[in-house]
């Protein structure tokens, strides 16, 4: 069998790859969409999916593609990747997420994929394989992304709550449970505008190093609508260990506060979608859920669980890449050894 023979199946597979962690992602990203708005009980969790799905799919009408451009060519050298970086780089992602799903942690989907393709570049380039400008731009909005949407939720909440001093607590809850429906589809057209982009980036990237795509980078829009159906399909099979960890164990939401979360991390989400920044949606919701906490009052966030879910951030990105290692490794191996 020729090599162009082999080279495409395995195109294929990869690219199907990527799909199934896209929706991965969506699964295991599906209460950074729904958990405020399930446990405020505006909506049911069936209903929920249903509606979050919805605006992750149509995100695409909305949004450019800068997120993709950066994950495609930003976090490592497009001259690098091939079929065993793009391997290593999903596997270690999507058995990364598979354990924290499992284990009920809201560990950040786009951290790990960076991670892996951070892990798989390095065993196969070293450090000139990164694109360190880009990899230093998604560090600090690792840590920038929960302070903006912890001090946007924090601030709104204090604004509405001025506003509606001397309201009854039934019409507050009243008035906030209908604006939880704008806030909430808000907050899933940034997940899908965000989230769905970085698997884009990985295919368009994939296509490109196989000479697919010409001389020039750019995501096709079959791709970009693949994306966008398969995270829909994962968030509307649902997260159900995570929501209960992000819409209560943190803290107890009231639709007010429930609304003034899902705002303040909207907001965080557009602006980095727009400025093509790699953010992780999980970090954002949960600062802003702890913002809308401490707004209230301190002892009002259970701060040991949210220590756990930092603790889970911190090591995610060398654990994914560790792992990728690890499956870029034992790709180039078995390839030897079949071919």
């Amino acid at each position: 069998m020729n090599e162009v023979a082999i080279a495409f199946p395995i195109l294929v597979g990869l690219i199907v790859v990527a799909l199934l962690f896209d929706m991965l992602n969506g699964l295991h990203d599906a209460a950074n969409s729904i958990a405020t708005i399930v446990s405020t009980r505006v909506l049911r969790p069936q209903a929920a999916v249903v509606w979050a799905a919805f605006f992750n799919f149509i995100a695409f009408l909305f949004f450019g593609l800068h997120v993709a451009e950066t994950l495609g060519v930003g976090i490592v050298s497009a001259n690098i990747v091939d079929s065993y970086v793009i391997f290593g780089a999903l596997s270690g992602a999507i058995v990364w997420n598979l354990v924290t799903w499992h284990l009920g942690i809201p560990s950040s989907s786009s951290h790990a994929l960076i991670g892996g393709l951070v892990g798989a570049g390095l065993v196969k380039a070293g450090l000139t394989g990164i694109v360190w400008s880009g990899l230093i731009k998604t560090a600090i909005a690792i840590v920038a992304s929960p302070l903006i949407g912890l001090v946007l939720a924090m601030v709104l909440m204090l604004v509405v709550s001025w506003i509606n001093v001397g309201s009854s607590p039934f019409v507050v809850d009243s008035h906030f449970r209908m604006c939880q429906f704008v806030s909430a589809s808000l907050y899933s057209l940034g997940h899908g505008g965000n989230d769905a982009q970085k698997t884009m980036g990985i295919i368009a990237v994939l296509l490109f190093s196989q000479g697919y795509l010409g001389e020039s980078f750019y995501v096709p829009f079959w791709v970009v609508i693949s994306c966008q159906a398969a995270m829909g399909l994962g968030t509307l099979v649902g997260g159900w260990r995570i929501v209960k960890t992000m819409g209560s164990k943190i803290t107890r939401l009231s639709p007010m506060q429930g609304f003034c979360a899902e705002t303040g991390g909207a907001i965080t989400l557009f602006g980095a979608t727009w400025l093509g920044i790699p953010v992780s949606t999980t970090h954002t919701i949960t600062g802003a859920i702890v913002g809308v906490g401490s707004a209230k009052r301190v002892s009002a966030v259970r701060w040991n669980i949210a220590n756990g879910i930092v603790t889970a951030w911190v090591i995610t990105i060398p654990a994914s890449a560790a792992l990728a290692a690890v499956f870029y490794l034992l790709s180039r191996l078995a390839s030897r050894a079949f071919f």
